[in-house]
Formats: C-alpha cells, sequence, structure tokens
C-alpha cells in the first residue's frame, strides 16, 4: 500500500516539520545568528511570528548579547527595566536578581575575565564529595581531584 502511490505516479507528501522542543527553541534563541545553521535561520522568523512572548524573550536575548560582545554595559538599566516590565514571570524574576548584582553583572559584562575555571574545578570536588558520599577524608578526595 506504500509503493502503490509511486507505481501510479501520484505526488508523495511531503513529511511536516514537527514543532521545535522548548530546548531547540531555547538553543536557537541564544545562538549567535551566524552561527545558527541556514536551516534554523529559516525555522526561527516563523517561530517567533508564531508566539510574541518568544519574539520578546528573542530581542532582549539579542541585545544582552549585544552588550556582551561589545563589553558595553551601558544599556544596562534600561535593558533591565525592559526586563521587569515584560509581563512574563521567569524574565521579570531573572531582572530582579541581576539587578540585586548589578555591580557583579556590570563588572562580567564590561571586563574580559571570569571565574570559570575555578568554579569549573569546583563543581568537579563537588561532584567527587558526593560520588564518595562522605566515605573518606580530605586525603582521598585530593587524591581523586588530582
Amino acid at each position: 500500500m506504500a509503493v502503490a502511490p509511486l507505481r501510479r505516479g501520484l505526488p508523495i507528501d511531503e513529511p511536516r516539520e514537527g514543532p521545535p522542543s522548548p530546548r531547540e527553541a531555547a538553543r536557537w534563541i541564544t545562538t549567535d545568528p551566524h552561527r545558527r545553521n541556514p536551516h534554523i535561520n529559516e525555522r526561527l522568523p516563523r517561530l517567533l511570528d508564531h508566539c510574541p512572548e518568544l519574539k520578546l524573550t528573542h530581542d532582549l536575548v539579542r541585545r544582552f548579547a549585544t552588550m556582551l560582545d561589545n563589553h558595553d554595559a551601558a544599556p544596562l538599566p534600561g535593558w533591565l527595566s525592559e526586563l521587569a516590565g515584560s509581563g512574563l514571570a521567569p524574565l521579570a524574576g531573572l531582572a530582579g536578581a541581576l539587578h540585586e548584582d548589578r555591580h557583579a553583572v556590570v563588572q562580567g559584562i564590561t571586563t574580559p575575565y571570569n571565574s570559570g575555571v575555578n568554579e569549573g574545578r569546583i563543581t568537579d570536588v563537588k561532584l567527587q564529595k558526593r560520588i564518595m558520599a562522605g566515605r573518606s577524608g580530605v586525603s582521598l578526595l585530593r587524591h581523586r581531584v588530582a
């Protein structure tokens, strides 16, 4: 039955694309437009047209990415007020958290330095400690991490 339309020369339906998962949509939004796949650059505007909240989120994320790329924190206060006034609870919560730590956020935007390597090592140590479940002391932990 599946091959019969082919034998008769009937056109075959094109497979439909399903909507992206929330994780895919988040990755599309956060990825630099120049680094995205052309297929994604074609699908993302259609997705944003269907969801105004997602379009607002995309615009805010792109503006924050511009601040990071340019190492310019001058637009941050206006961006935070737009984030808080977006009407979306998760973004408003993020705006509150960033506003409380705005001095650290400004430092993170304007300086090329970060503590990523140290944070990674701390995460590794905590993971090893959890894996060991308190079975031994510092000497074994030091041996496993080194």
